[in-house]
């Protein structure tokens, strides 16, 4: 018991500080400054009081961020000072849980396999020596298990699994490793590894994982089941197991990410940057893209593409398989069918997978929520002051995780894209973003869809009246939106409104701005597909001022298919007839004479032909017309070909006044042709240049208008200086980088995309802020049934159909 004069104090902490060791950990601060009083979790995080000295509370205090866990973030402490003392308080404790309040804890994260967890593993002398499911306060599964908050075993999948006396014992002892730890588990109590195979006879516990290792060995497809789902798995050193995988999985071209061993294996095979490796070894154990080192595994991994995806074992059993002799690579990619999301039950895994596996390896704790991998991207450039981190998709090891908005939001539901989709809800300042879900094609990724929602709303105990979705009306999320939901107001906000809204909002720019947002498609106000447009405005509104001028989709979605019909088109807008266009781009002589008569009729007649302004259908066209690719068998197949070839030199080809996109006023907009950059791709191709050198020319001309449009548009009276680049095509990472440094050359403030996917994995944060702002605008929700603020919400229009006056 403390001696002398005792203040107390409150103190709420909020962040991730659940679920990651931090009430044991205050329980040991607290104990070595002599300090009295107790600690809690609840629904908005954690709670202390504590009593003592002032000087030791001020030790205290400091010490709850500066020596926080490794797994923790603490994002707030507030302290209430002058609390009553409370007489003859002699210890310092652990409470339980409190259940009732606001719930704005955040959920934490899955994570890896902790040093001391790994070392356990590997240790024969150990109790969890080899035990697939090891884990401690500093790692293991979280948000994929997770029912309810706040974080306790009996809100997770383990509520199945009764611990044994030595369990109960370490998850008891606030001085353990293992205090709370609740998915905490032995070989004794807790999961088990299960291996099927396809004529349904099954082995359990360690010869499960002996049989999975043998089939990778034999080169057979095996299915784990991992932290939030099924992965395919084959031993990426063997190409015919490589070969074999993809003819089954009939994915004849997409890169494949691969799981290595340790550090030391990722450098043999690939070449990271000391960023990349910071990346690889992060708790979060994404994908990171990083530069493979040429013949080191088949080329069929990921042809045509300088890259690898490459990852850590995020699981235990991962390490366990490719600790095995001669299984220090393997290939690991989503556990699905093509089209449809992964796999995460074990009866669908069991009913669907053996069409591609030959093993199934799957145990009995289950997956709350499906959450694929994570992929990252850590780029860099000597004229920016700071690297940049960027996800193309953001889900296991990121998510639940929020972006802060700095400002208090209307409570928003948003429901994301139909491609590449996340669902987001707004609560506080914070804006919370879902896993990547994937693309709403069929109902079982639907499902998944509402799924994700209700459960994200559930965790928070959030049932909010104002829902946002994409504009196009047959998007089957705006359908639900707009005739499911119990909500006052629908808000339909464009989608290339919502890409600029979601990058304002992370990186907090109040707007207005200008927003040069590239992507593939989105449907815009006028029914046209849009896709290569600068915009000015903000949060609630938004002015289209310039545009890519329009080609043809010949076969509409067909063409994103077959990029050679969209470079057929390009080539026979800039040069009139079909014999020239062959001539131009001798690739073109693909398509036989009767396919370039009936495309050229579609073209000149409008027939299935609908226009877009796509900056992303125009790298399609030029790596067709380059023959880089002609057909996709995957979304961006072309663009991400074309870039490889700059295999990641991010040098700006020199400046040539023929690589330029001509300035045309089209109906008071402004009018980007790129009929200039075609012709002289064609004059240089006949001029025997090569095509790397052909794609960054090309590639170097798009820079130089984004740079050049931003400073003309900012020049104009009382024009914003904030610049926001958003939409897919910025995945592109020598488009990104250069437009930074360029749009900021130019003296222009230029942002990006952090914290979400720039893709349309972030587009339901932005939709989220359109919806707050529109909402706050007209005095909030509305009482009575859903009302669809559709035609308010065509505020992201051509200039000529607003009077050409930004917001």
């Amino acid at each position: 018991m403390l001696t002398g004069t005792a203040a107390r104090r409150r103190v709420r902490v909020a962040g991730v500080v659940q679920g990651v060791g931090y009430r044991p950990f205050v329980y040991k601060l607290a104990v070595d400054l002599g300090v009295t009083g107790w600690v809690l979790n609840d629904p908005q995080g954690v709670l202390i009081e504590v009593q003592g000295p002032d000087h030791a509370l001020d030790a205290f205090t400091d010490g709850l961020t500066a020596l926080a866990p490794p797994q923790a973030r603490v994002e707030r402490v507030a302290v209430t000072r002058d609390v009553v003392p409370v007489p003859d308080e002699d210890a310092f404790a652990i409470r339980a849980s409190g259940l009732g309040g606001d719930r704005s804890a955040i959920v934490p994260a899955d994570s890896y396999v902790c040093a001391d967890c790994l070392a356990e593993l590997r240790d024969p002398a150990d109790r969890r020596h080899g035990y697939p499911f090891i884990n401690c306060t500093n790692c293991g599964p979280r948000y994929s298990i997770v029912r309810a908050l706040p974080y306790d075993r009996a809100q997770t999948t383990m509520a199945a699994f009764t611990m044994c006396d030595p369990c109960r014992a370490e998850y008891e002892d606030p001085l353990d490793r293992r205090y709370h730890a609740q998915p905490n588990a032995c070989a004794d109590c807790g999961p088990r590894l299960t291996a099927t195979a396809a004529d349904g006879s099954a082995v359990d516990g360690p010869a499960a994982l002996d049989a999975a290792a043998a089939a990778l060995a034999r080169g057979e497809v095996v299915a784990i089941k991992s932290v939030g789902g099924f992965h395919l798995a084959v031993d990426a050193r063997n190409g015919a197991a490589v070969a074999r995988l993809r003819s089954r999985k009939r994915r004849d071209a997409k890169p494949f990410a691969i799981m290595v061993r340790d550090l030391a294996t990722a450098a043999e095979v690939t070449a990271p940057t000391p960023g990349e490796v910071q990346l690889i070894d992060s708790p979060a154990r994404p994908v990171v893209l990083a530069r493979k080192r040429p013949g080191a595994l088949p080329g069929t991994i990921a042809p045509r593409n300088p890259n690898l995806g490459v990852m850590l074992p995020s699981a235990p059993h991962h390490h366990l398989l490719v600790d095995r002799p001669g299984l220090d690579v393997l290939v690991m990619t989503s556990g699905n069918i093509s089209g449809f999301p992964i796999e995460y039950r074990n009866a669908d895994a069991l009913a669907r997978l053996f069409a591609v596996a030959d093993l199934v390896l799957h145990h009995d704790r289950d997956i709350e929520v499906r959450v694929d991998d994570s992929v990252v991207r850590w780029s860099s450039h000597p004229e920016l002051d700071e690297p940049v981190v960027s996800f193309l998709r953001r889900s296991r090891g990121y998510a639940p995780y929020p972006v802060d908005t700095g400002v208090p939001l209307t409570p928003v539901v948003a429901y994301g894209a139909e491609l590449k989709t996340t669902v987001a809800l707004s609560h506080g300042t914070r804006v919370y973003l879902s896993q990547h879900i994937g693309d709403l094609k069929n109902d079982e990724t639907f499902e998944s869809h509402r799924r994700t929602a209700r459960h994200l709303a559930d965790l928070h105990e959030l049932a909010p009246r104002v829902a946002a979705t994409d504009l196009h009306p047959q998007f089957r999320a705006t359908r639900f939106a707009v005739g499911e939901q119990p909500v006052d107001e629908v808000h339909r906000v464009q989608h290339h409104h919502a890409h600029m809204a979601s990058c304002m909002a992370e990186n907090r720019v109040a707007g207005p701005a200008i927003g040069v947002v590239f992507d593939g498609a989105g449907y815009g106000p006028d029914e046209t597909t849009w896709g290569g447009e600068f915009l000015v405005g903000g949060y609630a509104d938004a002015v289209r001022v310039a545009r890519l001028r329009r080609l043809p989709l010949l076969g509409g979605d067909q063409a994103v298919r077959e990029p050679i019909r969209t470079g057929y088109a390009l080539a026979l807008d800039v040069f009139g007839e079909p014999g020239a266009a062959v001539a131009a781009f001798p690739a073109l002589a693909e398509l036989d004479e009767q396919r370039r008569h009936v495309f050229a009729t579609m073209a000149r007649r409008g027939v299935n032909a609908p226009p877009a302004s796509s900056m992303g259908r125009l790298f399609d066209a030029v790596a067709a017309l380059l023959g880089v690719c002609s057909l996709a068998e995957y979304e961006a197949q072309g663009p991400i070909e074309l870039e490889g070839l700059l295999d990641r030199d991010h040098t700006l080809a020199a400046p040539d006044p023929r690589y330029r996109f001509d300035r045309t006023p089209v109906d008071d907009l402004v009018e980007l042709d790129p009929a200039p950059v075609v012709r002289a791709l064609a004059d240089d191709l006949a001029a025997g240049v090569g095509t790397p050198e052909l794609s960054r020319r090309f590639h170097s001309a798009v820079v130089r208008v984004v740079a050049e449009e931003c400073a003309l548009i900012a020049a104009a009276p009382r024009a914003p200086r904030d610049v926001v680049l958003s939409g897919g095509v910025f995945l592109n990472e020598f488009l990104l980088l250069n437009c930074l440094v360029e749009v900021r050359r130019a003296g222009l403030a230029a942002h990006c995309q952090r914290q979400v996917p720039t893709n349309d994995g972030g587009i339901a944060l932005g939709q989220v802020l359109v919806a707050h702002a529109r909402s706050t605008q007209a005095g909030g929700a509305q009482a009575g049934g859903a009302q669809d603020r559709s035609a308010e919400d065509r505020s992201t229009q051509d200039r000529s159909a607003t009077g050409g006056t930004a917001p």
